[in-house]
């Protein structure tokens, strides 16, 4: 097994897990209409999901550089950490 499958794969969980406990927190928002548990879903999928669809599937289908997809992947962390932290207040 080489790195890069290590990784792929590692990365691949990570979106799969992210969307789970998307789902859990968006499921949360929908019972109890919590804005706390939708910002944290929003959170969530932005810090878990986004990017790995951005560096997996937008960045060769648009052909974006890797500076390109390291800014988009960098701002939809830092948006989810707003998001996150925004669910706290």
């Amino acid at each position: 097994m080489t790195l890069e499958t290590v990784t792929t794969a590692a990365a691949a969980l990570t979106a799969l897990v992210g969307a789970y406990v998307t789902y859990l927190a968006y499921r949360g928002y929908r019972r109890n209409d919590s804005e706390t548990m939708r910002a944290l879903a929003v959170g969530v999928l932005l810090i878990a999901v986004v990017p790995y669809l951005v560096s997996v599937v937008a960045a060769p289908l648009v052909g974006l550089t890797d500076a390109q997809a390291l800014l988009a992947v960098t701002l939809s962390h830092t948006l989810g950490l707003v998001a996150i932290y925004r669910s706290f207040g």
